[in-house]
């Protein structure tokens, strides 16, 4: 192991308050090839005339945030209620009999990832922000007012999160990624529901990111955003649904990031839009708007024009208490004529409407989620049959569904696949380990964690779980042994004390050790902070002030603790080389005094 090495993967959990709303993977393409990402391209948001990007959706209209008060009080229950599941999340999966013969759809087990700015997670979003050809991934938090961006290795696994403010009170909603300046560096945009505006950070290409740049929405509500080029002019112009005033606002991009005012279309009264995507519905090389209006039980399409506006508009029903929350885009029967499918959460359905071809589309076809509601929905060639399938989160059932297509516009039924989270809100969709098959990530909000289902010809297994203390609150991976297996490392806040548990390098690992630490530990980190070559652990202990060192022996075993004191409630505590001296330095966030020590 090399000097001053260290695992990016200590992160802290904590449970959310409220219902969030989703965010789903931003771009769509017409044909089977949908939302796929390649081993050797980034998950990108530049749009060509017949591509779209996905819509980011949300769950709940929930009032937190016309209340500010609720901030602190969601805070305070934030910071009481901590749980996490400790275990390997693995689906087994097989495809349904069908008309026409299908690959199997296989996924390998992953450990949830949990976050580390946990208050609120709401939306997530995919793209290579450092330009390693490795897909990474950005997350919202609505209550803490912060995304966080993840860099990943390219094999499934990611490093400790990056945060950034969206500003005070911003409540950011949806995030969505794009080139938003046009210098060839993947940006992210975020919709503030908060605060009415969009903010944008624009990237270096290295993984960070400038800071943000504020659009304002007036009067509008942002809940839902989406990145296009609705004037066919090469730059990435930006949609967004508004809550607040039952419409949709245009912001077409001038250039090396400026843009113009909103420009706004009415989608009816009470109509509350929570959704909204792009496509070239009537294949006229201008973009179309599709939005799922949750107030009115159905989704308006606004037809492009060659003059940058939208004039015809076509309403359709989903029925009656269907309340549709999100909408995807994909040519489902390979006519080459974009169709729509709707989460109606509802009527427990995912709805298919089947283009005509002629600005109109079939009765919507609906396929049952059993009890669970669909909030956020996806699509993309799952089973590698080239042809597109369909993903949803639910509210209220501890699973996903995915909905396996035949090709000529019909669909399996829905098989569930648990995610140990009633309260999964957002999807996002990419080749996370460049071994060309679509991989999952999902966010859970009553949780705080991401499952990441990677893919696979072995499938979804069934979890398997491994004890560790009461209330688990943390975890971190790395090899604390130096076998070259990874090990799982907990920090349990009800019993005081980690647990290591020791991995065989297939997926399962020996019972738990445990080490006793401080009062109420919260987050674990690991790294070599010694320059032993060997990997230690630290660990944050709110209860008592301090954080907990335990040197490690190279073995998978550790010294006694060495504990020292830091600021007030100790939240999260990361491992970093902050000087430039070689040498690992530990940096903790203090809740309670407001402040980090490092």
């Amino acid at each position: 192991m090399n000097k001053n090495s260290t695992s990016d993967d200590a992160i802290s959990v904590e449970n959310s308050p409220a219902a969030q709303h989703p965010h789903v993977d931003n771009e769509q393409r017409e044909n089977s090839a949908q939302n796929e990402f390649n081993s050797a391209t980034c998950a990108t948001a530049t749009n060509t005339t017949k591509k779209s990007s996905m819509t980011p959706t949300p769950l709940e209209f929930s009032p937190w945030s016309r209340h500010r008060s609720s901030i602190a009080a969601g805070a305070f229950a934030v910071f009481t209620i901590i749980a996490m599941s400790i275990g390997i999340l693995t689906v087994c999966f097989t495809s349904p009999k069908a008309t026409v013969q299908k690959c199997e759809l296989k996924f390998k087990p992953t450990a949830q990832k949990p976050v580390e700015y946990k208050y609120g997670p709401r939306s997530v979003a995919a793209g290579d922000f450092d330009n390693d050809t490795c897909l990474d991934m950005v997350i919202a938090h609505h209550i803490a007012n912060t995304i966080t961006v993840y860099l990943g290795y390219g094999n499934g696994t990611f490093k400790s999160p990056i945060p950034y403010s969206t500003g005070s009170y911003s409540s950011p909603y949806m995030v969505t990624v794009g080139y938003f300046n046009n210098d060839s560096y993947l940006d992210i945009a975020v919709a503030n529901f908060g605060t009415n505006n969009i903010v944008i950070f624009h990237g270096f290409g290295d993984g960070s990111f400038a800071n943000q740049t504020e659009l304002s929405t007036g009067s509008s509500r942002p809940i839902a955003i989406i990145g296009a080029h609705f004037n066919n002019d090469t730059l990435l112009d930006i949609a967004i649904a508004n809550y607040g005033n039952h419409s949709i606002s245009i912001l077409y991009q001038y250039g090396s990031g400026s843009f113009s005012l909103p420009i706004t279309y009415p989608t009816g009264y009470d109509s509350f839009p929570s959704s909204i995507a792009a496509g070239d519905f009537n294949n006229d090389n201008y973009l179309d708007l599709a939005i799922a209006n949750y107030g009115t039980n159905n989704i308006v399409i606004l037809f492009g024009n060659s003059n940058s506006t939208f004039a015809k508009q076509i309403t359709i029903s989903t029925g009656i208490d269907s309340q549709p929350y999100s909408i995807a885009v994909g040519d489902f029967n390979a006519d080459n004529f974009l169709d729509i499918a709707i989460a109606n959460s509802g009527s427990h359905e995912v709805g298919v409407l089947l283009n005509n071809g002629n600005e109109t589309f079939a009765n919507q076809v609906n396929y049952s989620i059993n009890s669970a509601s669909p909030i956020a929905i996806s699509v993309g060639d799952f089973n590698q049959d080239n042809r597109l399938d369909i993903i949803t989160t639910n509210k209220g059932a501890d699973n996903i569904a995915i909905l396996l297509g035949y090709g000529n516009g019909k669909f399996a039924n829905s098989i569930m696949y648990p995610t140990g989270s009633s309260s999964s809100i957002s999807v996002a969709v990419g080749n996370f380990n460049k071994d060309y098959r679509l991989d999952i990530v999902v966010v859970n909000n009553d949780t705080g964690a991401i499952d990441i289902l990677v893919g696979r010809y072995e499938g979804f297994q069934n979890q398997i779980r491994y004890s560790a203390g009461s209330k688990p609150s943390s975890v971190a991976i790395g090899d604390v042994n130096t076998d070259t297996r990874l090990d799982i490392v907990v920090a349990n806040r009800g019993s005081n004390d980690v647990s290591v548990l020791l991995g065989y390098g297939n997926g399962s690992f020996e019972n738990q050790t445990r080490y006793s630490v401080g009062s109420y530990p919260t987050s674990v980190a690991i790294g070599d902070v010694n320059n032993d070559t060997r990997l230690d652990i630290v660990v944050a202990n709110s209860g008592s002030n301090d954080v907990s060192v335990f040197l490690g022996y190279g073995n998978g075993s550790f010294e006694n603790q060495t504990r020292y004191s830091v600021g007030s409630y100790p939240q999260s505590v990361s491992i970093v080389d902050v000087n430039n001296d070689t040498r690992l330095d530990i940096v903790v966030a203090n809740w309670e005094s407001n402040d980090n020590h490092s």
